[in-house]
């Protein structure tokens, strides 16, 4: 499959997924700018690939988000995908809630992108054409023992890529929500529960670049998990609640 695109940006970059995905699409041809607070790992990685250039950058803060932007635009002439990746996770029970983890959570994973798509949208809506990719999670779907923190982050992710998919059409933009189960990266390693259906995330990244090429709203796998998540989604709250109750009962 030949790469739609030219030009990339990926946050949260330096590891996992957006590691894997840069270089799957430095590989087919895409220049790609690789975002994430670690610059040595970035520079580490853009040493192993001609076409990833380090844009080191923390997503919370907007004003380094509107200046590495420039730069990339700067240096590519435009940015044809942006996969708006940036994220943490804190397992958190409710009993044991925190309030720093959680306004983190919030501030990475949600914030994080509409300080992205804030610059984004002004020069793809100029250019008339973009793809911008939200990255969320299956956990997004619904309230979640353990994920006090993390869900509502991701909800809010969810309920954004449908926004601007509905209102950014118009002018030509294309909106992509990436919903993954469980990956194996440094982020899923602090798991002391079973990940069913855990996937690699080299396996991870290519069904999103395939989603992605196809211009799909959302891509979510792997498909065991994410029919069960959305089967709660549709589920009446009295039997949902049931069920996730057993679930944080163990």
């Amino acid at each position: 499959m030949t790469a739609p695109w030219r030009t990339a940006w990926i946050t949260g970059g330096s590891t996992g997924l957006g590691r894997e995905l840069a270089l799957r699409l430095a590989r087919e041809g895409v220049r790609v700018a690789v975002s994430a607070r670690s610059a040595e790992k970035l520079g580490e990685l853009a040493e192993s690939q001609p076409n990833l250039v380090a844009v080191p950058l923390d997503v919370t803060d907007r004003a380094a988000v509107a200046e590495a932007h420039r730069r990339i635009v700067g240096e590519f002439g435009s940015v044809d995908l942006a996969v708006l990746n940036a994220g943490v996770w804190h397992p958190m029970k409710a009993t044991e809630y925190d309030a720093d983890r959680a306004v983190q959570s919030m501030a990475v994973n949600y914030f994080g992108i509409v300080n992205a798509v804030d610059v984004l949208i002004p020069d793809m809506k100029s250019a008339g054409r973009g793809q911008i990719a939200l990255v969320g999670s299956v956990a997004g779907y619904r309230g979640l023992p353990m994920a006090a923190a993390y869900a509502p982050s991701k909800a809010a992710v969810i309920s954004l890529a449908e926004v601007l998919r509905l209102e950014l059409a118009s002018h030509g933009i294309v909106v992509s929500l990436v919903n993954p189960g469980f990956v194996e990266t440094p982020m899923t390693s602090v798991n002391e529960f079973p990940m069913p259906f855990i996937l690699k995330s080299d396996d991870a990244a290519a069904r999103i670049y395939r989603g992605l090429a196809r211009g799909k709203f959302e891509i979510a796998f792997p498909w065991q998990l994410v029919g069960l998540m959305k089967a709660l989604r549709v589920m009446p709250n009295a039997l949902f609640l049931r069920i996730a109750g057993r679930m944080a009962a163990h």
